[in-house]
């Protein structure tokens, strides 16, 4: 496809504009984009400040002050500095935060855990060790439940996945 403007150089820039219902599809080249004012976006936006904004705005309960004071013993990163730049230091400010980032996780992904999909190709022993940790959530439910027999079934799958994962 041809640059609209241009009619020379091939359009690989794919704007479309719906403005009061009214749908308008630009295809440019990228010269022609670039001097084009209506495609000029707020590069003032940045991951991180999305990310601290959100946990803010997710927390029911402001942080108390020796929440902000909190400091990873790893990397000397605080709390505070972590809003500020968004970002974390080292792998432990995970677990030095943590209190302070359940609300954004479950805000954002309904719970605390990662539960959604894998991807195709990905070894057999994540599909299984997946199946294990859903079919023991069934176990404790039909366990409250009282559901003995279906219990029993659900605990034999699990123990048939371990000794798959054992070899």
């Amino acid at each position: 496809m041809l640059c609209q403007i241009c009619n020379k150089r091939a359009a690989t820039v794919h704007y479309t504009k719906i403005v009061n219902g009214e749908m308008e599809e630009l295809h440019l080249c990228e010269e022609c984009a670039m001097y084009k004012k209506e495609l000029e976006f707020d590069t003032n936006f940045s991951f991180h400040k999305l990310l601290t904004g959100l946990i803010d705005s997710l927390q029911s309960e402001p942080v108390k002050e020796e929440g902000n004071n909190l400091i990873c013993p790893n990397c000397n990163l605080s709390y505070a500095e972590f809003k500020q730049i968004g970002k974390f230091g080292c792998p432990e400010c995970y677990r030095t935060f943590k209190e302070q980032l359940y609300p954004l996780f479950k805000g954002i992904h309904g719970h605390y855990e990662h539960v959604g999909k894998i991807p195709k190709g990905v070894d057999k022993t994540i599909i299984t060790k997946k199946e294990i940790g859903r079919l023991k959530k069934e176990l404790e439910k039909l366990v409250a439940k009282e559901a003995f027999e279906e219990a029993a079934v659900v605990r034999d799958k699990i123990n048939k996945l371990k000794k798959e994962l054992d070899g």
